[in-house]
């Protein structure tokens, strides 16, 4: 009985002894986690000062206007400590890698200038129509697919640039609420048409398309009641709408590296049209600009596929039409012949010698 007494005297030591260094160790293994994280919390808010300390570095006034400037950086993303900065009215992130536009944008309500060109941003978040005093966003030459419709709410923009992003290819109906956008980039991309929330624009009044896919104008464009200029080199146009005669704010058209076989002669009579450019197109036929005076004030407007050309080009259609409707004794229209009858015409052409 003895030695029993002994024994579980013996097993209840140990017991005692185990439970104490597992207690010890649990309290040891707290300790150090309680120590990491505090390490963890010190190197956090280290981090962020360096963060802060950096970006700080980066805010600029110029023009009374309080600037976040970063240009050929390495910024993938923007830190959240950004949002320290409320006050910043402007961003100019110029080619330093970055992918995303955070969603924590819509905090900073001063922002007027969003100029983020020359990065990778694939998306613009729908965050961006919580910026109601926003008047330019810049995001040409990076990766955007689609533009949400959310962008119609920034009521103030006048200024939009999505130039050089590859597979763009359409826009929101609701980019027509713009009511102020007055200058629209969408060159370099892959549009097939002029979408109809531009022709709603009420303001605009400078467009570039060139260098997309446009196969075709809309019939109703001159509804762009206020635009002066419009960039449309490098696409697939074959023809153009009567009504671009209409058109009686535009004062720049450029139009070459297109496909057009033939020009509206409607246009000569478009007068406020200072430049326009055909060249680089199948034009039916050949016109040759009669020799300038040497020393001529009009030298410099002499663009040899420009105003004047157009306006020759146009007088040698009508007397192409009429002596084709002579020979064939038909009347001719009272009227200026239209792109109809270049299609009726082109038919009677082919199987009529050439004069």
């Amino acid at each position: 009985m003895t030695g029993v007494s002994v024994c579980s005297g013996t097993v209840s030591s140990i017991k005692s002894i185990w439970e104490t260094r597992i207690k010890k160790t649990k309290e040891d293994l707290k300790k150090q986690q309680d120590l990491k994280a505090g390490v963890g919390r010190v190197r956090h808010n280290w981090e962020d000062r360096i963060i802060l300390a950096k970006l700080k570095e980066k805010v600029l006034i110029a023009d009374g206007r309080v600037i976040l400037r970063i240009e050929q950086e390495e910024w993938k993303t923007l830190p959240r400590a950004l949002v320290h900065f409320p006050q910043l009215m402007e961003w100019q992130l110029h080619r330093i890698g970055l992918q995303t536009i955070p969603h924590f944008v819509s905090s900073f309500e001063n922002l007027i200038v969003l100029d983020l060109s020359r990065n990778s941003i694939t998306e613009i978040p729908q965050e961006i129509g919580k910026l109601m005093k926003l008047r330019e966003l810049l995001v040409s030459y990076n990766r955007v697919q689609t533009i949400p419709g959310e962008l119609g709410c920034c009521q103030n923009l006048e200024k939009l640039e999505l130039a050089g992003n590859r597979d763009l290819d359409q826009l929101p109906l609701e980019i027509s609420n713009l009511r102020k956008l007055y200058h629209l980039d969408l060159s370099l991309n892959q549009f097939t048409e002029i979408p109809e929330s531009v022709v709603r624009l009420p303001a605009l009044q400078w467009l570039d398309m060139g260098g997309n896919r446009l196969q075709s104008l809309p019939h109703d464009i001159h509804r762009m009641e206020k635009l002066h200029t419009m960039w449309l080199q490098r696409n697939e146009l074959e023809t153009l709408p009567d009504n671009i005669c209409y058109m009686q704010s535009l004062d720049t058209l450029v139009l070459s590296n297109n496909k057009l076989h033939n020009i509206p002669s409607m246009m000569e009579d478009m007068n406020n049209l200072r430049f326009v450019n055909f060249r680089d197109n199948p034009l039916t036929y050949e016109v040759k600009l009669p020799t300038a005076p040497q020393n001529s004030e009009e030298d410099e407007d002499r663009e040899m596929f420009g105003r004047e050309f157009m306006r020759l080009y146009c007088q040698e259609a009508r007397k192409r039409v009429t002596a084709m409707l002579d020979m064939h004794n038909i009347n001719s229209p009272q009227s200026n012949y239209t792109s109809e009858l270049n299609v009726n015409f082109k038919a009677l052409a082919e199987s009529t010698p050439s004069l």
